[in-house]
C-alpha cells in the first residue's frame, strides 16, 4: 500500500503534456512547408517568364509603338541639334554687332537673324539630320533586330549603330566626315583600352601618369602646327582658316617660310606686295633663296619680338572670347535647360569663367608658339621644318590653364586633326590606298563599337561623351532604370526567409496559436 500510494502521488504530480504545444509546432511546420512550396512555384514561374522573354524580348517603350518611338526620338534629336547650331550662330552674330558698337541693332531681328548675315540654316539642317537620323534609325533598327532575331544581344547594338551611322551622309563635305570618323576612332580606342585595362588584359606603361592627357595634346598639336606651316593642304579648309585668323602671321609669310624650308625659291613679288601694305615696315632686302625668314618679315609692324608676342596674345584673347563663350553658354542652356532655369545667373557666371579659362589657354598657345619661332631666329641662322613641330608641342603646354577634365577632351579633339593630316600625307605619298568614301565606312564601324560600349560597358567612356550621347539619344536603353513592371513575386523572392523572432519572457505565457498567426499572416508577406 505505501508503494501504491507513492506511485499514485507521483503520477498526480506530473501532469500529461499539453496538446496546445503540439498543435502550435505542427501549424508552424505546415506553414513553413507551404512557404517553401510557394517559393519554388514562384521561382519556376520566373524561369518560364525569362525563357519567354528570351524568345520574344519586349521593347523598352511599352507606352508607344516602335514606329512612334523612332519618329519621336528622331524629331527630338533633330530639334535639339538644330537649336544648338542656330543658337551658337545667333550669339556669335550678336558679339559681332556689339564689337561694331551697334548696340541698337541687337534688338533688330532683321539684322540679328537675317539670312544675309546669319548663314547657318543649311548647316544646321545637315547637323540636325545627322543626329536626328542616327537616333531615329538606331531605335528603329534596335526594335527590328529584337523582333527578327528574337533575342537581345550585344550584336544588336553593334549592328544597329553601324547601319545608323550612314546618317553621316547628311554632311556633304568629305573633310568633315573624315574628321568626325577619326574623332570617333580615337574615342573608340579609348573605350577599348579602358575596357581591357579594367579586365587586366592590357595596360600601357605610364598610362596612370597624371599629365598623360597633356602629353597627348602636345603630340597632337605638334603634328597639327607642323602640318599648318609645312603641309596646310592636309588640314581641312575651315581648320586652316581658324588657325590663320587666330594667329598674327599673314599667309604670304607662312608661304615664304614653307618655301625656305623646302629650299624652293621664295615668291618675292607676293611677299613685297604684303609688306607694302604694313604701316611702319622698314625696307628689307629680300632674297630668292634665303637661309631663314627673319623676324622683321614675320612681324614687320613691330621691331620687338617681346612686344609682338604680347600683342599677339592679347589680340587672340579679344578675338576668340566671343567664340568660346558661345560654345560654352549655348550648349549648356539647350542641353540643360531645367538647370539653367533654376539658376540662370549661376549658369551664366560659370559660362563666363569657362570661356575666360579657354580663351586664356588659346591666347597663351599663340604667344608661346610665336615666341618659340622668334627665339629660334635669335640663336640660329638656318631654318628647319622640325622647328615648327617642336614649337607646336611647346605651345601646347598652355593646356595646363584648362581644368583637368577638359585636357583629355582637348587631346582627343585635336588627335583626329593630327591623324587626318597624317592620313593625307601618307595617301599623297602612296603609302596608304585612296579609298573613296572610306570615312563613311570608318564612321559606321566606330558608331557600332561606341553603341556597344554605351549600353554594355558605359564606365569605359568618358563622362562628357557618355552624357552627350545619352542626351541626344533620349533613350531609355542608355538611361537604365529599375523595371517598373516587376511583379510581386520578384519582391517576395528578394525578402529573406522569415526568421523566428526571439521570444521574450512575457510571450512565453501567451498561447502558441496567437504567436503562429502573428508570424505567418499571409497578408503580411511582401508581394502576396
Amino acid at each position: 500500500m505505501p508503494s501504491l500510494s507513492k506511485s499514485t502521488s507521483s503520477s498526480v504530480a506530473s501532469p500529461p503534456p499539453s496538446t496546445d504545444a503540439f498543435d502550435g509546432d505542427a501549424a508552424e511546420r505546415r506553414l513553413r512547408e507551404a512557404e517553401d512550396r510557394l517559393r519554388e512555384a514562384i521561382e519556376e514561374l520566373q524561369r518560364r517568364q525569362r525563357r519567354a522573354k528570351m524568345l520574344h524580348p519586349p521593347c523598352d517603350h511599352a507606352d508607344e509603338s516602335c514606329v512612334a518611338n523612332a519618329i519621336g526620338n528622331l524629331c527630338q534629336s533633330f530639334l535639339l541639334s538644330y537649336g544648338v547650331r542656330v543658337g551658337i550662330g545667333i550669339l556669335l552674330r550678336a558679339f559681332k554687332l556689339a564689337r561694331r558698337k551697334s548696340y541698337s541693332s541687337l534688338l533688330d531681328l532683321k539684322q540679328l537673324v537675317s539670312e544675309k548675315d546669319l548663314i547657318v540654316r543649311e548647316e544646321a539642317c545637315r547637323v540636325g539630320l545627322l543626329f536626328g537620323g542616327f537616333t531615329g534609325s538606331y531605335h528603329a533598327l534596335r526594335c527590328l533586330l529584337r523582333k527578327w532575331r528574337k533575342k537581345e544581344t550585344p550584336f544588336n547594338a553593334i549592328l544597329a549603330g553601324s547601319i545608323a551611322g550612314l546618317s553621316i551622309l547628311a554632311l556633304d563635305d568629305s573633310n568633315r566626315r573624315r574628321t568626325l570618323a577619326l574623332y570617333l576612332l580615337a574615342r573608340l580606342a579609348q573605350c577599348a583600352y579602358n575596357s581591357a585595362k579594367s579586365k587586366n588584359k592590357f595596360h600601357l606603361w605610364g598610362s596612370s601618369w597624371r599629365h598623360g592627357d597633356s602629353l597627348l595634346f602636345a603630340l597632337s598639336c605638334a603634328q597639327v602646327m607642323y602640318a599648318f606651316v609645312m603641309r596646310p593642304e592636309s588640314l581641312p579648309k575651315s581648320y586652316q582658316d581658324f588657325i590663320q585668323k587666330t594667329g598674327p602671321v599673314a599667309k604670304p609669310v607662312y608661304k615664304a617660310v614653307r618655301e625656305c624650308c623646302r629650299g624652293s625659291p621664295v615668291d618675292i613679288a607676293s611677299l613685297s606686295s604684303y609688306l607694302s601694305t604694313i604701316k611702319g615696315s622698314e625696307f628689307i632686302d629680300l632674297q630668292e633663296y634665303p637661309s631663314i625668314i627673319p623676324c622683321s618679315i614675320i612681324h614687320p609692324s613691330t621691331k620687338s619680338c617681346l612686344a609682338h608676342n604680347a600683342y599677339a596674345t592679347s589680340a587672340t584673347f579679344r578675338k576668340t572670347f566671343p567664340l568660346y563663350f558661345s560654345l560654352t553658354f549655348v550648349p549648356f542652356v539647350v542641353l540643360r535647360l531645367q538647370k539653367f532655369m533654376e539658376a540662370p545667373f549661376k549658369t551664366s557666371w560659370h559660362a563666363v569663367i569657362g570661356a575666360v579659362r579657354s580663351t586664356a589657354f588659346l591666347s597663351s598657345f599663340v604667344g608661346i608658339f610665336q615666341g618659340a619661332i622668334c627665339m629660334h631666329r635669335q640663336v640660329a641662322s638656318k631654318d628647319h621644318k622640325l622647328v615648327y613641330w617642336f614649337a607646336g608641342g611647346l605651345a601646347a603646354l598652355s593646356v595646363v590653364l584648362e581644368k583637368k577634365g577638359r585636357r583629355g577632351e582637348l587631346g582627343l579633339y585635336v588627335l583626329p586633326r593630327a591623324g587626318e593630316s597624317l592620313w593625307y600625307i601618307l595617301v599623297n605619298r602612296r603609302v596608304l590606298p585612296d579609298i573613296k568614301n572610306a570615312e563613311v565606312a570608318l564612321f559606321c564601324a566606330c558608331m557600332g563599337g561606341m553603341m556597344y560600349y554605351l549600353e554594355h560597358e558605359p564606365d569605359t567612356m568618358s563622362p562628357f561623351l557618355r552624357s552627350l550621347i545619352r542626351r541626344f539619344l533620349a533613350s531609355k536603353i542608355s538611361n537604365p532604370a529599375p523595371p517598373a513592371n516587376r511583379n510581386p513575386s520578384y519582391n517576395y523572392l528578394q525578402t529573406p526567409a522569415i526568421e523566428k523572432p526571439p521570444i521574450s519572457h512575457n510571450q512565453i505565457q501567451e498561447p502558441h496559436e496567437s504567436k503562429a498567426s502573428e508570424k505567418y499572416n499571409l497578408e503580411s508577406i511582401p508581394g502576396l
